[in-house]
């Protein structure tokens, strides 16, 4: 994402496993050092809300949408790159954590086949999409399956660490051996705290749906 920018494109951000967007705008920060704030014309978050039934404009840079619907899904992305420039490398969809959205009994076979319809038809943005490969293992491995690119990861509890490996890139030569990820042990803790703690209610409300 710091890349993406970095080189003139904008991105839109789903990041359904933390609470707020400034908590993800600070999180990039202990990560890459770029702040996003600096990047305000280039840069929309799509939070979920399973207490509306659309989706809502709260500022320049927020939509408030329920993205358990499949058709608000659209809406939602539709919406964010419509006010977003498409120069440098274009428009990137950020998307993390999106095994919750296939746990609404309502909703959870048709966002999934949401999701399997974007990978395979789009051509038009740059999808990086992030799952854990431990919840809904069959669905995830469909998408494993359908990816252009496949990097997967894991991690070490004591002390903290994070791995990653790349399994396939459609273009280009690329090392598979695995690797560290430099990021302190304090900043992943946090990560994950942030996100286990808002997983405790952000599932829940996608099961009663």
């Amino acid at each position: 994402m710091s890349s993406w920018l970095q080189s003139g494109g904008s991105v839109v951000v789903m990041s359904l496993q933390y609470p707020t967007h400034e908590f993800v705008k600070t999180s990039i920060k202990n990560i890459t050092g770029i702040d996003l704030n600096n990047y305000s014309q280039n840069v929309i978050f799509i939070q979920l809300d399973t207490e509306i039934c659309g989706y809502e404009i709260v500022n320049s840079q927020l939509i408030n949408a329920n993205l358990v619907k499949p058709d608000i899904w659209d809406e939602s992305i539709n919406m964010a790159i419509k006010h977003l420039p498409d120069n440098g490398p274009g428009i990137l969809i950020f998307a993390s954590a999106l095994n919750l959205l296939l746990f609404s009994p309502s909703y959870g076979n048709a966002i999934f086949s949401k999701i399997k319809e974007t990978i395979k038809t789009n051509t038009r943005l740059t999808y990086i999409i992030s799952v854990s490969t431990s919840a809904k293992k069959e669905q995830i491995k469909q998408l494993e399956t359908m990816a252009d690119n496949l990097i997967l990861s894991r991690s070490d509890k004591s002390p903290f660490r994070l791995y990653m490996t790349i399994k396939r890139l459609t273009d280009g030569h690329f090392n598979n051996s695995e690797i560290q990820i430099p990021v302190t042990e304090n900043t992943l803790k946090s990560i994950k705290e942030m996100a286990n703690h808002s997983k405790g209610k952000v599932l829940p409300a996608i099961m009663k749906i």
